[in-house]
């Protein structure tokens, strides 16, 4: 828009800022949105960086951090171990599956429930980014003062 005011106000003084106006309501000033957005994506990133401005973590943090690591390596590397197991003693794995057939389905559905909501969550937490983030809308700056609501209090004394 640099251009297209610059040629407005060459020919048409002072009402070239009207048009330029009436023109940034209808299509918002593109430069002023990639401002607004690096200002968001600097922001982000000062609050992530802020987290690890103090080096150590205690032991409660660590055990916590290795506690939050063990569910999917456990998962997969159970679940090879059932086809090992399986292969190891035929008999005795059978046995075990007819067991989990006594599981009520309620079980089920919760096991379900926190195995997809706990993969849910981490795939989110990846396919998040920054940048994902929606552009924050242009303000406008509204007059303090309503110049003709002035002068009609002006005109009605009060």
């Amino acid at each position: 828009m640099g251009l297209i005011s610059t040629i407005l106000k060459g020919g048409m003084g002072n009402a070239a800022g009207a048009v330029v106006d009436v023109a940034g309501a209808f299509r918002p000033n593109a430069t002023r949105q990639m401002e607004l957005g690096h200002e968001a994506f600097t922001a982000a990133l000062d609050q992530h960086g802020a987290e690890f401005q103090y080096g150590r973590l205690g032991l409660f943090d660590r055990l916590m951090n290795g506690l939050n690591r063990l569910p999917r390596p456990m998962l997969a590397l159970g679940t090879l171990g059932l086809f090992v197991y399986a292969m190891l003693d035929p008999v005795a794995f059978g046995s075990r599956m007819q067991g989990l057939a006594y599981v009520p389905e309620p079980l089920w559905w919760l096991l379900g429930a926190i195995v997809s909501f706990y993969f849910g969550a981490r795939e989110l937490h990846y396919v998040r980014r920054p940048t994902d983030m929606p552009k924050p809308k242009v303000m406008r700056k509204t007059p303090t003062t309503n110049p003709a609501l002035e002068a009609w209090r002006a005109e009605r004394g009060g």
